[in-house]
């Protein structure tokens, strides 16, 4: 890499650029010696097929359960609070919104799970970065939002969240609250760089999460949660999937030992499977 800077490619959003941006500084503190002028350069890509990009970085959650021959999850660093953030207008807590009060979501996830526990309440779909979103709420298109609470910290507006919502309440997306870096995988020198940044605990949590997505092979239009925690040498990978109005649920819950946290994901996704009706709309 001496001949020329590494090239770290990116969307253009506020998130994306602030996301890379953590993993360039980890880098550079990472390496001293990239700490010199133009030796990591953030790209953010507008086309595809940008050969000269070393490597990218992804929320992980967004990140197909698949990747393209030739690519690969080079890095998963330590995993930051993968819970969901409320926010309300008025300051009032789920629990206390108002019957018929509009919570803002653009996840099925969310929604499925929100009426799961307020059949009363109203889901809006919402587009748009953190920031549009919020002014959506301040300017009264919704009385509530349902964000990470990740990428609030990550943009320091944790301040604006009214209350952090339990696992019991909102099971977070897989992967949600984690970063992958990804890279091509015969790039041995840049697998080599990122190393230092890899936490392996989040990189086995992350793998079961996804591996009980795939073997799930929900569609975009199904809502499904997951998360995976470890003590000691033992993971638990606990499993939702919703109908969209949250009238059911199926849930579930695996353990076993760390290194086997792919098995493990597959295993409890395969029970889910086996327990859905056509009606959650697996495919």
């Amino acid at each position: 890499m001496a001949s020329r800077p590494l090239r770290i490619g990116t969307r253009g959003s506020p998130m994306a650029l602030r996301q890379t941006a953590i993993i360039r500084d980890r880098l550079i503190a990472a390496h001293p010696e990239l700490a010199e002028a133009g030796a990591v350069e953030i790209v953010t890509i507008r086309t595809t097929g940008d050969w000269m990009i070393d490597l990218a970085v992804h929320s992980l959650k967004d990140l197909e359960t698949w990747l393209p021959d030739g690519l690969v999850i080079a890095c998963v660093p330590p995993r930051d609070d993968p819970r969901d953030a409320f926010l309300s207008a008025s300051g009032a807590r789920l629990a206390s919104l108002p019957r018929g009060a509009k919570v803002g979501t653009a996840s099925l996830r969310r929604q499925a799970q929100l009426l799961r526990h307020r059949p009363d309440l109203s889901t809006v779909p919402i587009r748009g970065n953190v920031n549009t979103r919020l002014r959506k709420m301040e300017a009264g298109e919704v009385d509530a939002l349902v964000l990470a609470l990740c990428g609030l910290e990550r943009l320091d507006l944790s301040g604006h969240a009214t209350e952090i919502l339990p696992h019991d309440v909102m099971l977070p997306a897989v992967g949600q609250g984690a970063l992958a870096v990804e890279c091509r995988t015969a790039d041995e020198i840049v697998r080599r760089i990122v190393k230092p940044l890899h936490d392996p605990i989040s990189a086995a949590c992350v793998a079961a999460e996804r591996a009980m997505l795939a073997a799930l092979d929900g569609s975009c239009r199904t809502p499904i949660a997951g998360f995976a925690e470890t003590d000691g040498g033992r993971l638990t990978i606990e499993g939702v999937l919703l109908k969209e109005d949250g009238s059911e649920e199926i849930r579930g819950r695996f353990e076993g030992g760390i290194d086997d946290a792919a098995q493990i994901g597959a295993e409890l996704g395969k029970d889910l499977r086996s327990r859905a009706g056509p009606e959650f709309g697996l495919g």
